[in-house]
């Protein structure tokens, strides 16, 4: 008996199925050669780096900061190779026997290191700032899962000596203050390129390509490492012994314009910035004005001596103590009586220099004001730089010119008054200034005759004299010239009565001046707050340190043996 055929197997291949199944055929293979298409040649790039994705990785290979060196080649700023330390977590066994050994070369405990591994299933960074002994010591444990990258570390070996000058970096090598921040463009290198061959773990099997980091420029400055350590000594000193909010002091080479020192007390270690105080940051040399008092007199009685309107022998009378213009009171001291425009300076009379200051045209002192260098920020490689307060002239009163003339209302940085003194310390030119080493002659804009410098040059000696207001500067074996200015602090609705500014100008030697130094103190509390008296010695400490320095040999016949009990109760 034959068996009848199973329907369900039995399948006739008619034509039309037959067509059915070639078009299914072909349009799966079409859309291959389509996919294949696309693959290779549309959007190629895309798919190339998804595809490189699976099997490179890229590492950035930082590039070290360039050094920032004083005048002699030392170094004021360096970047120091240290690494990071990743974990491929896919890799890496927790269990493994020379784990205890990692954990005492990261100064962790081995709890503590387990507890972070277990924390973390992709890859993480296991640790910062590794030195490269540390380094070597990792890589001689020969764990499977660890990835040492370098990076670099900025350091300061001055520490805060310099920090309010030169500044810092941030945690990208970038420069955020200071120097550091004017040079960051030449400091800061380019950073190189280097692509490794993964394979699925992740482990590293060859480099693809390697492009080599290019290292920043070095950039010397004109700033003098030894005489700047004298300058921060010498006003964190005077802060403590006077117990001021702070201090300053500027240190110009008036031949060249080049500035030597820039100190700032409170200051800040660059190198540790755990717990910075932001108020300990900034340079207050540049960024903060105040007025300067006495120490901008020699500009109004040099402009009266330069315009022919006095003579040093020319006298005016002081004798009452006070002088009384548009109802407002300008005192003296003491009552000093008649005295010559040389002993005005000399004995720092506010009377005489405001009898002196209002017989010169407004327009004309304010011209002179302004070429030498008050009222406009000093063009100099440092940011923060403020121009200080000079109203115009069309804006004074009688009581406005005087005032001026004895260092009230106007304000100016401690670098503004130290460039605007290198008038007298050169030939009565004011030359532009320069953090960088100056090599060619520099010409300055004329402010004073060269007659007038000689003149005011003398006069600035004799009050730094025993019967001027700056006994206390002088130096042994040098002939020192400079001004002592004692100012009330403004406060709204007029000034404080026991809020002082203490401050001191001055050039050594004075025939032929190689420092110029400015100095402030503000709001000093003990000791006493006359710029004489504080000002004053922290200016002869820091230019007689300087000179020994430069190897200068003093002149036995110019002797000081003043009684200085004596002489600092005339200081002001």
């Amino acid at each position: 008996m034959n068996a009848k055929p199973n329907s369900i197997l039995t399948w006739r291949a008619t034509a039309s199925r037959s067509r059915l199944v070639f078009f299914a055929l072909m349009a799966g293979l079409l859309a291959v050669l389509i996919k294949a298409f696309v693959l290779q040649h549309v959007n190629v790039e895309e798919w190339q780096k998804r595809a490189e994705n699976r099997y490179e990785r890229v590492r950035d290979i930082p590039a070290a900061r360039g050094r920032l060196l004083d005048r002699h080649g030392q170094a004021l700023a360096v970047s120091i190779p240290e690494y990071r330390l990743g974990v491929i977590r896919a890799q890496f066994k927790p269990k493994h026997p020379r784990m205890p050994e990692l954990a005492k070369i990261l100064g962790l405990s081995e709890p503590a290191l387990l507890k972070r591994l277990e924390a973390n299933k992709k890859y993480f960074y296991l640790a910062a700032g590794i030195d490269l002994e540390q380094a070597d010591r990792i890589r001689q444990l020969r764990l499977p899962g660890l990835d040492l990258e370098q990076e670099f570390r900025r350091h300061y070996p001055h520490a805060d000596s310099f920090a309010n000058l030169i500044g810092f970096t941030d945690s990208a090598d970038l420069g955020q203050e200071g120097v550091e921040r004017a040079f960051d463009g030449l400091l800061r290198g380019r950073a190189g390129v280097e692509r490794v061959l993964v394979d699925r773990r992740n482990q590293v099997v060859g480099q693809r390509q390697f492009t080599a980091a290019a290292p920043g420029k070095d950039v010397r400055l004109s700033l003098d490492a030894g005489i700047q350590s004298i300058a921060h000594r010498a006003v964190q000193e005077a802060m403590i012994k006077h117990r001021a909010k702070a201090a300053a002091a500027v240190v110009l080479d008036p031949r060249t314009g080049e500035l030597l020192a820039m100190a700032n007390a409170p200051s800040f270690n660059p190198n540790q910035r755990q717990r910075l105080d932001p108020a300990n940051v900034r340079n207050r040399s540049v960024t903060d004005g105040f007025e300067p008092g006495s120490t901008l007199k020699p500009f109004a009685i040099a402009t009266a001596l330069d315009t022919g309107l006095v003579r040093p022998t020319t006298v005016f009378q002081t004798a009452s103590g006070t002088l009384t213009i548009s109802g407002h009171t300008i005192r003296d001291t003491k009552r000093l009586g008649p005295l010559t425009v040389s002993e005005i300076l000399e004995k720092s009379s506010n009377i005489g220099t405001a009898q002196i200051a209002l017989r010169i045209p407004a327009q004309n002192l304010y011209e002179r004001y302004r070429l030498s260098g008050f009222g406009s920020p000093v063009s100099i490689e440092l940011p923060g730089t403020i121009s200080g307060r000079l109203r115009p002239w069309q804006s004074w009163v009688a009581i406005d010119q005087a005032a001026l003339s004895y260092g009230h209302g106007i304000s100016v940085s401690l670098l503004q008054l130290a460039r605007a003194y290198t008038v007298f310390a050169r030939e009565g030119d004011l030359a532009p200034l320069s953090i960088t080493p100056v090599v060619d002659p520099v010409v300055g804009d004329p402010v004073f005759s060269v007659q007038t410098v000689a003149q005011m040059r003398a006069m600035l000696e004799r009050a730094t004299g025993a019967e001027g207001t700056a006994p206390l500067s002088r130096i042994q074996g040098f002939r020192v010239a400079g001004k002592t200015g004692t100012a009330h602090k403004p406060e709204r609705g007029g000034y404080a009565k026991d809020r002082y500014i203490a401050s001191f100008a001055g050039f050594v030697p004075v025939e032929a001046p190689r420092f110029v130094i400015a100095v402030m103190v503000d709001e000093p509390t003990v000791g006493g707050y006359f710029g004489g008296e504080v000002a004053a010695p922290i200016f002869a400490e820091i230019a007689a340190a300087s000179l020994r320095r430069m190897q200068m040999s003093p002149d036995p016949s110019i002797r000081i043996l003043p009684d200085l009990m004596r002489v600092a109760e005339g200081a002001r």
